[in-house]
């Protein structure tokens, strides 16, 4: 079996660094809060070229969070719009609704699957208050192109940079674009932990300040609590981890493009789309999606043939029973896309072999 994303082969790589980290944060007696959050934290507003970064329980939080302090702050209130792909993950939208805001649903540019930045302007409304561009499946919106629609227009940038840790327009990376950003290190992530995990990152020194209470109960300080907060907090072990698996995070990201690019090169079957690459440094190879008007046939196929796929995501977030209130909606674009897309296996453990099979297989495969 050609398994999607082998973590055991993954975190192999690096196993005894991690246990040494585990050993050190359990001999040390503290577990929430305490240096090696401090370390991570440091490191990784370095990687990512910012000033703060703030870890958290999970990318979700990471983007409920900011919004909340943005509300807490005053940027934002009940009922403001957000702009937002239709066909991102449905944690993209929950942060918005979770924070009693509007999402504004955009089509998606049928190319790279990320924001149309052409479509933002016949949606904008005088309650439109920010953008939350989705770096979907590691390659960076047109961050240039919203980053300036956003000025234009005094809106508030919160990127979803869950899937696209390292990923670069102009040598500027993911996290550094918008006002702030949201992180997932959930373990099949680029960066993963070895549990739920996630971090925001932002240079705004009064956003940063209200997150670190938002966090933590709504607490800088023991017993004193400034905002009515949460309990989100990256713990020490995850936090240690991550300080491991961040150094290794480049040569992962080089090893996922040389399968990608392997698999753009080698793919020729006429009845599956690959995907389209803007630029190297763009694209960060989180997932290998094609698209396919055969993608169960396609995907039985596979199976049958020992190539284990998954599919993100069948079901578009204005289609789930979640937000029926939207089921009516219609936005061909995104609900072509969600019945087409097929993943991919691909990871920086990934041999050469198997992606020569997979290569073969798809290219003989015929509906």
């Amino acid at each position: 079996m050609i398994e999607f994303l082998s973590l055991k082969d993954v975190n192999n790589e690096m196993a005894l660094e991690l246990k040494e980290a585990a050993n050190r944060v359990i001999d040390s007696g503290w577990y929430i809060s305490g240096n090696e959050l401090g370390s991570f934290e440091k490191k990784f507003a370095e990687y990512c070229c910012v000033k703060h970064c703030l870890g958290v329980a999970n990318g979700l939080d990471a983007l409920i969070l900011t919004i909340r302090a943005w509300k807490e702050l005053g940027k934002l209130k009940d009922g403001d719009e957000v702009l937002v792909p239709a066909n991102t993950y449905i944690a993209s939208v929950l942060a918005i609704t979770e924070n009693n805001l509007k999402p504004v649903l955009v089509e998606p540019e049928e190319k790279t699957f990320n924001l149309n930045p052409e479509l933002l302007k016949q949606h904008l409304t005088a309650r439109t208050k920010a953008i939350l561009p989705v770096h979907l499946y590691g390659q960076l919106a047109d961050m240039p192109k919203i980053c300036q629609f956003a000025k234009e227009h005094n809106l508030l940038v919160l990127e979803d940079s869950a899937q696209s840790h390292g990923a670069s327009i102009d040598g500027k990376r993911a996290g550094s674009w918008g006002d702030a950003s949201g992180f997932s290190f959930y373990p099949g992530k680029n960066l993963g932990a070895l549990g739920d995990a996630g971090a925001i990152t932002t240079n705004d020194d009064q956003l940063a300040d209200v997150l670190m209470s938002l966090r933590n109960y709504g607490s800088k300080q023991k017993y004193k609590n400034d905002f009515v907060g949460v309990n989100s907090r990256l713990d020490e072990i995850q936090a240690a981890f991550l300080s491991v698996k961040l150094k290794y995070l480049d040569d992962q990201t080089a090893r996922r493009r040389k399968v990608a690019n392997q698999y753009l090169a080698g793919l020729k079957n006429t009845l599956v789309q690959v995907p389209h690459v803007v630029r190297q440094e763009q694209h960060v190879w989180h997932l290998f999606v094609v698209r396919t008007t055969h993608r169960e046939k396609l995907q039985t196929y596979l199976k049958e043939s020992g190539i284990q796929t998954l599919i993100h995501y069948p079901i578009p977030p204005h289609k789930q029973q979640a937000y029926k209130e939207f089921n009516s909606m219609s936005l061909p674009l995104t609900e072509k896309i969600h019945e087409e897309v097929l993943s991919l296996p691909i990871g920086p453990t990934m041999s050469q072999i198997d992606v020569e099979t997979v290569i073969s297989r798809i290219n003989s495969f015929r509906a």
